[in-house]
């Protein structure tokens, strides 16, 4: 990393303009964290920073005790990590210059179809081009909770499966049985219209999609604007970090004297990466 402070002072001494250039480094120091020895500060130096908060915990009750929980595993080079109810993160394996690393999605809201729970959505992910990274996840019976498979059949828009004992019963992911009471009254008002020919089947989904809507389960037309706003408000303050500039000398001081610590810190790494076996981490599933 090379530091260059551009100063060019005004006679009144008013305004000092100054610039940080990082230059990529062939060392590989950003691969260091694929380590497992540096324990805990690689651990908080790789964590992530999600575009827009999660929504409320919902859906089935038996599957709410997957929330605060994350599972691991390494797929095809890629080591993913979903965290229900929370997000899901994508990070590239191997010792190459700059892994990609990233959040493919944070938990918003259920899909629904039939009366079923079809699949958690995340978005609001990383940025890719001009979109954001959007993941679905898929439950399915099985004897571990485990992360199946990862699939992208779109660019950034991904598909994940997951198996958990917790779906394993036949109504497990069923929608009527976990609504109030009074919601399922809605319901059933609604059913006996739509079958009496009293509304359209486009005013019955309409109607249908409010009912999960006030259970918590869809996202209302606010609660959408709200992380679009949110997520605006994220992108904006992560270019002001991005450009910043410093108006003293002491500020531009400062942050080489940062820049300093951090090199040595790094050449630390990789004495410490050098002296070890550099072995590749193992291709089992974690939970935590």
């Amino acid at each position: 990393m090379l530091i260059f402070c551009l100063c060019s002072v005004t006679a009144n001494k008013d305004l000092i303009d100054m610039k940080i250039v990082d230059e990529p480094s062939s060392y590989g120091f950003n691969n260091m964290n694929n380590n497992r020895q540096w324990g805990a500060a690689a651990a908080q130096e790789e964590k992530l920073k999600m575009r827009v908060k999660p929504s409320n915990v919902s859906g089935p009750v038996h599957l709410t005790q997957l929330a605060g929980r994350c599972f691991r595993k390494i797929l095809e080079n890629y080591k993913y990590e979903f965290c229900p109810f929370s997000n899901i993160t994508q990070h590239e394996q191997g010792y190459h210059w700059n892994p990609f690393k990233g959040i493919l999605g944070v938990w918003q809201e259920w899909e629904i179809e039939n009366n079923t729970f079809v699949a958690m959505e995340m978005k609001d992910g990383d940025d890719c081009g001009q979109i954001h990274r959007s993941i679905k996840v898929r439950f399915l019976c099985g004897n571990t909770s485990d992360i199946i498979s990862v699939r992208e059949p779109q660019t950034c828009h991904y598909k994940m499966e997951f198996s958990t004992p917790l779906v394993c019963h036949p109504h497990s992911l069923l929608v009527y049985p976990i609504l109030s009471s009074d919601l399922r009254k809605k319901w059933d008002i609604l059913e006996g219209q739509y079958r009496r020919l009293e509304i359209t089947y486009k005013g019955y989904k309409k109607r249908l999609e409010k009912i999960f809507q006030e259970a918590g389960l869809r996202l209302t037309l606010q609660q959408r604007q709200q992380f679009l706003q949110e997520a605006k408000a994220t992108e904006e303050k992560k270019h002001q970090d991005r450009n910043r500039e410093f108006y003293s000398l002491g500020q531009c001081t400062q942050e080489y004297r940062r820049l300093q610590e951090e090199m040595e810190r790094l050449r630390l790494k990789l004495a410490t990466y050098e002296g070890g076996n550099g072995t590749d981490v193992s291709h089992n599933s974690t939970i935590s």
